[in-house]
């Protein structure tokens, strides 16, 4: 979400600017912007953890409105009315998606504004090609179109995936990956001829002459955009979230350089390099390089036939889930993305409180990637009030499953999927995951047999002390709440 912070100045930006602008006004619109990047800084600190994340929020939220104010107020001479009409029905949409938009809907939402980050950096690229917002000196010019170029390009790219990234997460297209032969000659190709574009483009005196490369490599980008996203599978999503975070980032910093806006320029390196280490820690989680989850695209990592998955699934019902907990002195929760779709969390969080009070040890056990985007599964369990401090991460929970009597997977399916510690040749090998089936007893939650996210067989629900709980994990868990409440 913090790609977002610099969506509105792109925008302002791109207006017309004074030719001769207050001197007052543009030093008090410097204060503000210093002022406003240390509220940006201070917010990326609160969002690191649940205890200040509200608080990080609140500190964004200020940084952009005063970013807003000083633009228009301190850079821009005339045009407020202009301002007007496209901030006062931008603000309203924002707030009705905001307040309306479910939980399970939060990644695809994401993805869609990071692709409208993405545009901005197109047309304010485009716009300042063909009118320059600031004066440019002639020794500067060559720089200048370097970073319309880039900034366009990086644009491009991050506006297609994202369209991409939202229809694979909204289910419109498939989340299996796109292979195409050849894949990454083809993606260095249209590299190539985009440099080669950009050389073309550098060389050009004139601007309706320079159009022609820049549209083109616009195209070009929008393909690779497009491309890249759709070679990335299901189980790679939520890292595919945060690196467009991380393009979107690195778009709006390239149109602060066009600009010469150095509040755009600091709030999107803030946000790419923020998104840029928050993709490093989830592929570190998974096992996997950068590299190999943007040019690999997923299920390429077995190298051989997966393992065929057989055996005999064994039921349990509520009655029996409930005799379990009430044995059961350790208990882990592993939620998934089914919780999110059922909304369970609210029930499951006074089964919890039920089995506190009643002397229990209940964790949660939370996967880097579960869910589809990162931090999802805190922000349910933070939304249902459920204690921070009996909320983990996998690393810190893992080597405790053995000793834990009961656990509950709650519509979590790749992420406790055993294959990928122990066949070698299935899609998703060396990706470390939750460990539940090491614990005496497992019950799983699920509505049907079905595969995850990444299309992968899951062998957990065939294992000797794994019981599976068929249907709505809403239902289900409220079920148990009123047998815990008799």
């Amino acid at each position: 979400m913090t790609g977002l912070f610099a969506l509105p100045c792109c925008l302002i930006d791109s207006l017309p600017l004074a030719s001769e602008p207050i001197e007052l006004n543009e030093s008090i619109a410097t204060v503000c912007y210093i002022v406003a990047g240390v509220l940006f800084i201070l917010s990326l600190g609160g969002l690191s953890h649940q205890t200040t994340a509200r608080r990080g929020n609140l500190l964004g939220f200020f940084g952009m409105g005063l970013a807003i104010v000083a633009t228009i107020f301190g850079v821009m001479v005339g045009g407020f009315a202009t301002m007007t009409v496209a901030i006062v029905p931008a603000a309203i949409i924002g707030a009705v998606l905001a307040a309306r938009v479910p939980m399970t809907g939060m990644p695809e939402l994401v993805a869609m504004l990071h692709s409208f980050v993405g545009l901005a950096a197109v047309l304010v690229g485009i716009s300042s090609h063909l009118r320059p917002g600031i004066p440019v000196p002639e020794s500067e010019q060559l720089i200048h179109q370097i970073e319309i170029f880039v900034g366009v390009f990086i644009g491009a790219v991050t506006f297609t995936g994202s369209i991409i990234a939202f229809l694979k997460l909204r289910g419109t297209i498939s989340g299996r990956p796109l292979t195409l032969p050849g894949r990454h000659l083809l993606n260095l190709v249209a590299v190539g001829l985009s440099i080669g574009l950009g050389v073309w483009y550098c060389r050009i005196d004139s601007v309706v002459d320079g159009l022609n490369p820049l549209l083109l490599m616009t195209g070009i980008a929008s393909l690779i955009g497009i491309h890249l996203v759709m070679a990335i599978g299901g189980a790679d999503m939520p890292v595919v979230v945060s690196m467009l975070n991380s393009y979107s980032g690195w778009a709006a910093s390239a149109a602060g350089f066009m600009l010469k806006n150095h509040l755009l320029i600091v709030t999107g390196a803030l946000v790419g390099s923020s998104g840029a280490i928050l993709s490093y820690i989830m592929c570190a989680a998974m096992n996997r390089s950068f590299i190999s989850v943007i040019l690999g695209g997923f299920g390429t990592a077995g190298k051989g036939e997966a393992a065929e998955v057989d055996g005999t699934v064994k039921e349990f019902t509520v009655a029996d889930t409930v005799d379990l907990l009430n044995e059961a002195q350790t208990i882990v929760i592993v939620p998934g993305y089914g919780m999110a779709v059922a909304q369970a969390q609210h029930s499951l969080a006074q089964v919890v409180q039920i089995l506190i009070e009643r002397g229990k040890e209940v964790r949660f056990a939370i996967h880097p990637v579960a869910g589809r985007l990162p931090g999802h599964m805190n922000v349910l369990l933070a939304e249902a009030n459920v204690p921070y401090d009996i909320v983990l991460e996998m690393d810190e929970i893992n080597e405790d499953m053995s000793a834990t009597d009961a656990i509950l997977v709650i519509g979590a399916n790749d992420i406790v999927n055993p294959a990928a510690l122990e066949d070698p040749n299935s899609p998703i090998a060396g990706m470390p995951v939750v460990e539940v089936w090491t614990a005496k007893t497992c019950v799983v939650m699920k509505r049907g047999m079905a595969t995850g996210y990444a299309g992968v067989e899951n062998p957990l629900f065939y294992k000797d002390n794994t019981f599976m709980l068929f249907g709505d994990a809403k239902k289900n868990v409220d079920a148990i709440l009123r047998e815990l409440q008799h």
